[in-house]
């Protein structure tokens, strides 16, 4: 049995996160210019993990609002998740994430296209542009996103109702050190959104591999290791 009102809740919420996320990048160079400055990068950063942060407390208890094809997917590997509401999810972010980017185009088009709407850019030259550097990093990061998934909305003995905040929190963090190296993504839906609605496809696989696989390795840890341990001592 699938849950519509789950796939609803995921593309309602990656529809937030796509729209608020590549807003505050458009604003912030209205504001502050195309060279990425402090004040801008703690609005993007902030943008981000609120938006996030929001949604899982709205839609957390309806979808497990992952909003993320790769949490999806490490949802998936680990069982936590069945193979028709997993293909049901990915494929309600992705419209969600295209509808938010067209969304975007149609308000600002002008300004949303001198930053491709929100698309992330590549490995930036603070590491040199290296492609392995740049997926390697987005592996980590989206390895300890979903590792904060995991052990704060998955995990039986987490603190009851901190789950929003500590996932917001880590966007945020994740958001201010990523940003400059590789535009931090973490997320495939949100970066493929604004690349169909640009054009932008520079680099795009990376935002797809570095997050699969960095979730992947997270959801298998965090659950064979500390999650299903828990499980069996609450049993």
């Amino acid at each position: 049995m699938v849950n519509t009102r789950a796939w609803l809740a995921e593309a309602i919420g990656t529809y937030a996160l796509v729209f608020f996320g590549p807003l505050s990048i458009i604003l912030s160079v209205a504001y502050f210019g195309s060279i990425l400055t402090i004040p801008s990068l703690v609005v993007i950063a902030l943008a981000h993990g609120a938006a996030i942060g929001l949604m899982v407390y709205t839609f957390g208890h309806v979808s497990g609002c992952h909003i993320n094809p790769a949490v999806t997917i490490s949802m998936l590997v680990t069982r936590r998740i069945n193979i028709k509401d997993g293909i049901g999810y990915i494929i309600s972010q992705i419209i969600g994430a295209i509808v938010a980017a067209s969304t975007l185009k149609a308000i600002l088009p002008q300004l949303g296209d001198k930053v491709h709407f929100g698309t992330q850019g590549g490995p930036s030259a603070i590491i040199n542009n290296s492609v392995v550097s740049g997926f390697t990093l987005e592996a980590i990061f989206t390895f300890f996103l979903v590792t904060v998934i995991f052990m704060t909305a998955v995990h039986k003995k987490a603190p009851a109702g901190m789950y929003g905040l500590a996932i917001g929190g880590m966007i945020f963090l994740l958001h201010l050190v990523g940003v400059p190296l590789t535009g931090a993504s973490m997320n495939p839906a949100r970066t493929l959104g604004p690349a169909i609605i640009s054009g932008y496809w520079d680099y795009h696989w990376m935002y797809w591999a570095g997050p699969i696989v960095g979730a992947i390795i997270a959801g298998l840890v965090m659950n064979y290791v500390f999650v299903k341990k828990a499980e069996k001592e609450v049993s």
